[in-house]
């Protein structure tokens, strides 16, 4: 099972950190499956780093075999979406680009791309696109729409199987819209897709 994600598809969120060109194309990282982060299981804060953010983005699985999808035939390669949150070591993140070193150990470390409860995708609105949120002890801090990407959901499983072919339980992160920002010991942290909560889980 692979661990897909994308970077740099929300304007917003692009413009919050300070990057100003846009890419043609989708901007892709892997995290490994010990990354993985389930059934309202807590992320315990790795010992390394002093600020861990929070990124909501949709995520969808997927459910067939694809190398080279068209982008037309993109849609028949998922059948469910959720809500997850791809968790960033942000001051290692800062350290490595300086160094002009891979991302990896900021963005795949033990528990950093947290998951919740599939909906099938026939019970979302794919067309009008996917409102989604984050609340942090209670209070909203992200705010989303799947209209927003730069890059669409069939455009990246496009984009990405010209390079890794897809397998059935891969799944894919597409990017988070603005209001990033650190977690703490004590943190409750839930997702919603709609009113439809998600996502529940602690930070330890």
């Amino acid at each position: 099972m692979k661990i897909i994600a994308v970077g740099w598809n929300y304007r917003a969120h692009n413009t919050e950190m300070g990057r100003q060109e846009e890419s043609a194309y989708p901007v892709v990282f892997l995290k490994p499956e010990t990354a993985l982060l389930k059934d309202g299981k807590p992320l315990f804060l790795p010992p390394y780093s002093n600020r861990i953010e929070h990124e909501a983005e949709i995520v969808v699985r997927i459910c067939r075999v694809g190398k080279n999808v068209a982008p037309r035939f993109a849609h028949r390669y998922y059948d469910a979406v959720t809500l997850g949150v791809d968790f960033t070591a942000r001051d290692l993140q800062q350290q490595l680009r300086e160094a002009g070193a891979p991302w990896e150990l900021a963005k795949g470390f033990d528990g950093s791309a947290a998951i919740g409860t599939w909906i099938p995708k026939e019970e979302v609105a794919l067309e009008t696109g996917i409102d989604f949120s984050l609340q942090l002890n209670g209070n909203t801090v992200q705010v989303g729409n799947t209209r927003d990407m730069i890059h669409s959901i069939d455009n990246i499983i496009a984009y990405v199987s010209r390079f890794f072919t897809l397998k059935m339980g891969d799944l894919l992160y597409t990017g988070t819209p603005a209001g990033v920002g650190p977690v703490a010991i004590n943190d409750h942290v839930t997702g919603y897709i709609g009113d439809k909560k998600v996502l529940e889980f602690n930070i330890k």
